[in-house]
């Protein structure tokens, strides 16, 4: 089957759903022809490339802000695939598909939806009124909507969908290279650094995490991911008891922002923002943290892709308590859930973690457990091909 993948962003861009894209188009290249479309970042000069198994399309359309654009040549480059696979949302590119797919009645459409967009600033709100109009339509042209959560589905803008075609909604969580993303050491080491092991964890318990933890956040420090919700763990830290140091992996044009909001906190010294940085130093920061925050404040956040890396890595989470998200892991055993923008709460649950290591240790072998049985790439790699192969 030859297959159109169209996402707004793609690696090298930071951000799930250009990383869930780039996996989700291995796994379908093991089976299929897949070429994945998408917005160029400014430094991008190649207009395609080869990525892994995947062609990439770069598109550089003249009406664009952020990740919405109005690309209209894919409406002649989309002609001869047998499937389209739309990573939703993408303002702009919705559009043009609707406008294919009502052309082309036998046309297969295939949607990956990743969140609900509200509260969108700007010009991004213009690109994103087409889709307001006919987004009912569109997704009732779907064969299938693939979403990481029933839970999620039922309390965003796909609920009338769910309502009306429950057999169009396919639930298919993202996943994780639990060999990649793996504690600093594994159970299944030998009795020389399994002893090792327990000295460390003894030094650890008695001397270490007396003076302090580290907490880890990770995320775009964007306009595009303001709904991450860093500010509430800023304004969370000086009301934590122990001693902590919060670790922020990511950046974008609110990083000053971020920046002044610790300096008028007071916590400035209790913070690092380390930016971006590769995925080894990323899986580094996973194994020598203590544990992950995502303080969502809104169903932008729908899932948490960090939530599953932190865990594969050995992580007790904390995180809001949204439709999805919640459902990522089980509160009170691999961490907390949180209501959406509660620092008080927040701190609360932090002070929990980190006032008991036996508990933090406990959650974090549990997290382990959690990522390997159910989000292992492998799992899901089954799930999605299942469905691209089930359709009629």
């Amino acid at each position: 089957m030859k297959i159109a993948q169209i996402v707004c962003a793609f690696p090298p861009y930071a951000g799930g759903i250009g990383q869930s894209a780039y996996r989700l188009g291995q796994i379908l290249s093991r089976e299929h022809a897949i070429s994945t479309y998408t917005l160029a970042a400014k430094e991008q000069k190649i207009p395609q490339a080869m990525i892994g198994d995947q062609k990439i399309i770069y598109l550089r359309p003249r009406l664009r802000a952020g990740h919405g654009a109005f690309p209209f040549s894919l409406l002649f480059r989309l002609t001869s695939f047998d499937t389209i696979y739309l990573h939703y949302p993408f303002f702009g590119v919705d559009a043009i598909i609707f406008l294919l797919c009502s052309l082309r009645k036998s046309q297969r459409l295939i949607i990956h939806y990743h969140m609900d967009t509200p509260a969108l600033p700007g010009l991004k709100r213009f690109l994103a009124l087409p889709s307001r109009i006919f987004f009912f339509r569109l997704m009732k042209r779907a064969e299938k909507i693939i979403v990481s959560s029933r839970d999620y589905a039922q309390h965003s803008d796909l609920k009338k969908i769910m309502e009306l075609y429950p057999a169009k909604i396919k639930a298919v969580p993202f996943g994780v290279e639990t060999d990649v993303f793996h504690p600093k050491m594994s159970a299944s080491e030998d009795a020389i650094s399994s002893r090792a092991t327990a000295i460390v964890d003894f030094v650890t318990r008695r001397f270490i995490k007396r003076g302090g933890h580290t907490i880890l956040f990770v995320g775009g420090l964007d306009s595009a991911h303001y709904f991450k919700g860093l500010s509430n763990l800023i304004k969370a830290l000086p009301m934590v008891k122990s001693a902590v140091t919060l670790h922020i992996v990511g950046d974008g044009d609110l990083r000053a922002q971020y920046e002044a909001e610790a300096k008028a906190a007071g916590v400035t010294r209790h913070v690092r923002f380390l930016g971006r940085i590769s995925e080894d130093d990323l899986i580094r920061q996973y194994q020598s943290a203590d544990l992950l925050v995502l303080p969502s404040i809104n169903t932008h956040e729908a899932f948490g892709l960090v939530l599953i890396e932190a865990m594969a890595c050995g992580l007790p989470v904390i995180a809001s308590n949204l439709p999805g998200v919640r459902s990522v892991f089980n509160d009170g055993v691999e961490g907390y859930v949180v209501e959406p923008g509660n620092i008080i709460e927040l701190a609360e649950k932090i002070n929990l973690i980190t006032a008991d290591e036996n508990k933090r240790k406990e959650m974090a072998r549990a997290a382990r457990t959690l990522a390997k049985e159910k989000y292992g790439w492998e799992k899901i790699a089954d799930q999605i091909l299942d469905e691209f192969s089930a359709v009629k």
